[in-house]
């Protein structure tokens, strides 16, 4: 779905759809998923100390992603003692980590300290997949001259993310809402990318899977929209590069 964009009639008298100098990511569902469920737990369990089997692990996943995982579904019902950090988890790290670590504690496991390291694989690369398509996507647009930034709300660094993937050298700004105090759909956290790779709106596009990416339309941008995939596989990114006119990964 593209918001924002004309689209281009077979005239020759009617201007090509218009130019764009920039592009903006969304980070999960977009560029990264989080790693699969079981394989999640199973990780931070070893880390703890404890080997999990494929069942145990299974139904620990299943109740622990219903109760609230970072880069899974909204939780059914965020408890009282948590509704403050939930509602600041956005724009404060340390709201983030006691959101999640608290939803986790929600979940009955004799496993100690296992909510911490559940938390802790979310803070390296280890505990995310770039989709198939990241690598080339950011790539070619990095060759062509197009200024990238990713626009997240979140309540960590993912720099090192992209470090870790090889890909740093392909993002030149990240506008995060902990950062920023800001967060999408607000078309301040928009804004604040295009200032950042002093580019003009009119000529930036977002890319995301939710509509709060698509509140860059507010901002002046033009958006598109994609479904999330499943971690590691292609999720569609090839479309925002022939928006740009380069043309398909």
């Amino acid at each position: 779905m593209v918001h924002g964009v004309p689209d281009v009639a077979e005239s020759t008298t009617v201007p090509s759809r218009r130019q764009v100098d920039a592009v903006l990511f969304d980070f999960h569902g977009t560029l990264a998923q989080v790693e699969e469920p079981v394989a999640w737990v199973t990780a931070a369990a070893a880390a703890c100390g404890t080997e999990l089997d494929r069942g145990r692990a299974t139904i620990l996943a299943d109740r622990l992603v219903t109760a609230g995982r970072a880069g899974g579904p909204l939780p059914r019902r965020v408890p009282i003692h948590l509704a403050e950090h939930w509602a600041d988890r956005d724009f404060y790290e340390h709201s983030h980590r006691a959101a999640y670590t608290g939803l986790a504690e929600t979940v009955s496991t004799d496993i100690e300290g296992l909510a911490g390291a559940l938390y802790s694989r979310l803070l390296g690369a280890e505990g995310w997949l770039p989709y198939a398509d990241t690598e080339p996507t950011l790539r070619t647009l990095h060759d062509a001259g197009i200024k990238v930034a990713v626009v997240s709300n979140i309540g960590f660094d993912i720099r090192p993310h992209f470090a870790a993937w090889g890909l740093a050298e392909l993002v030149d700004a990240y506008a995060l809402s902990y950062e920023i105090g800001r967060a999408k759909p607000d078309p301040a956290i928009f804004l604040r990318a295009c200032g950042m790779l002093g580019v003009d709106p009119e000529r930036t596009l977002m890319v995301g899977d939710t509509p709060a990416d698509a509140g860059a339309v507010q901002a002046g941008c033009a958006a598109l929209v994609l479904p999330a995939a499943e971690p590691g596989r292609p999720n569609g990114l090839g479309a925002s590069l022939a928006l740009a006119g380069c043309g398909t990964a």
